[in-house]
């Protein structure tokens, strides 16, 4: 029985899944984290300090001539590197651990689609710059963001050069409280107007499978980018999805990513497609149970394991004719106390779902200081309208219950 090592940092959402995608598949799982995970008992540990992503790969590495694996995928960003690293050091399929590291970090990855893949125009902004000054220098509006967190976490749009150096303070005391490097160099990247949608795919030789084009119907214009709906099959013409494939395989050409997860976010506007993120990693939170695909309703999770393992993919059209998925969002930060409503919520027809991942009495951060989603609500219909409905009409019925606290402002 074929083993594989999947990197799940104790905080995601994503251990049920797999374990269950393994069963069905018949695979051994190692599962790689920074702890044990109280849901996943059984399951085979591998303990390793994940923000040390050589030294985490060379115990991978040494875990295998114990119990060989043959794949290793990487869950979160955080795993991504690690993966590389050791599947690299293994002779399995691999991305180059150089290509890994461009995504992660939001100035490479800019610079390595420079002149290749259409995207928003930027500078890099060193701490020493004068913010109001460079704001000043570029078309408006701007985004500003910090290069080494996600989930747009940091990230704050400027409608005028004024505004910047407030933001730019904001954001410094976001990376302070991250235990990042609060002098890092920001991002100032264009505002690109328009629609939003992501590209959830598996790579295999350097070639884009795309399993599903999710459209993000809130409009996405900030000030700041906390996220909300995605809704599949997306609603845009053939001829635009046909330039979102192109840009996304544009964008990996370029990194050089060539084997396992890929997921993408880009801006439309008009017929003109502008790459916004990419990373080496399959879709965040629990938001990839809105996928499933094939007359079985296959997971993506089990896609994944599959493609890793280089087992046939299935054929990938949708198992619902259209589903999605809300994430919960975070009004304001203080301690939360809870979702009421759930029951009428489910009683909403289509939806199928709803899952609140966050413990009650843990504190809260609405964005752009949080980053993540009070848990996630699922439907599934006969058209996207219906689904996204369906998820409008059941939050309505939600309270979220959170004891405000003060918060800085900008």
């Amino acid at each position: 029985m074929e083993r594989v090592a999947i990197i799940l940092p104790s905080e995601t959402y994503r251990a049920k899944a797999f374990v269950e995608a393994a069963r069905d598949l018949g695979v051994q799982l190692t599962v790689v984290s920074e702890k044990r995970q109280l849901l996943l008992s059984e399951a085979d540990f591998l303990l390793v300090d994940l923000t040390s992503p050589m030294q985490a790969a060379a115990e991978i590495v040494e875990r295998h001539s114990a119990t060989p694996f043959a794949a290793i995928i990487p869950v979160d960003d955080q795993g991504v590197l690690i993966a590389a690293y050791a599947a690299h050091d293994l002779g399995l399929a691999h991305n180059h651990p150089a290509a890994v590291a461009t995504t992660r970090e939001k100035a490479m990855l800019r610079r390595a689609l420079r002149d290749k893949v259409p995207q928003p125009p930027f500078v890099v902004v060193e701490r020493s710059a004068d913010a109001a000054e460079v704001a000043a220098g570029l078309k408006m509006p701007l985004v500003i963001k910090p290069l080494s967190l996600a989930a747009s976490q940091g990230v704050i749009r400027v409608d005028t050069p004024q505004e910047a150096p407030a933001a730019v303070a904001r954001i410094r005391r976001i990376l302070a409280c991250t235990d990042r490097n609060p002098n890092e160099p920001l991002l100032f990247e264009r505002f690109v107007p328009g629609d939003e949608v992501a590209v959830e795919g598996v790579l295999v030789g350097g070639a884009l499978k795309i399993l599903a084009v999710l459209d993000k119907p809130d409009p996405l214009d900030g000030p700041y980018f906390e996220e909300s709906i995605y809704v599949t099959p997306s609603r845009h013409h053939p001829e635009v999805l046909a330039e979102v494939a192109r840009v996304t395989q544009l964008a990996i050409d370029a990194i050089g990513l060539t084997e396992g997860p890929v997921h993408a976010e880009l801006r439309i506007d008009g017929s003109f497609v502008r790459l916004i993120e990419l990373a080496a990693r399959p879709i965040g939170g629990m938001c990839g149970e809105a996928l499933q695909f094939g007359l079985l309703g296959t997971s993506l999770e089990t896609m994944l394991l599959r493609a890793a393992l280089g087992m046939r993919i299935p054929e990938i059209r949708p198992y619902h004719p259209a589903s999605g998925v809300m994430m919960l969002p975070t009004p304001t930060s203080g301690t939360f106390r809870g979702v009421s409503g759930g029951r009428d919520a489910l009683a909403v027809d289509g939806i199928t779902k709803l899952t609140v991942s966050v413990p009650v009495g843990d504190q809260v951060e609405a964005w752009p200081e949080g980053n993540r989603y009070l848990g996630f609500l699922f439907a599934t219909g006969q058209t996207p309208a219906e689904v996204e409905n369906a998820l409008r009409t059941a939050f309505v019925l939600l309270t979220i219950e959170i004891d405000e606290r003060p918060t800085e402002s900008a």
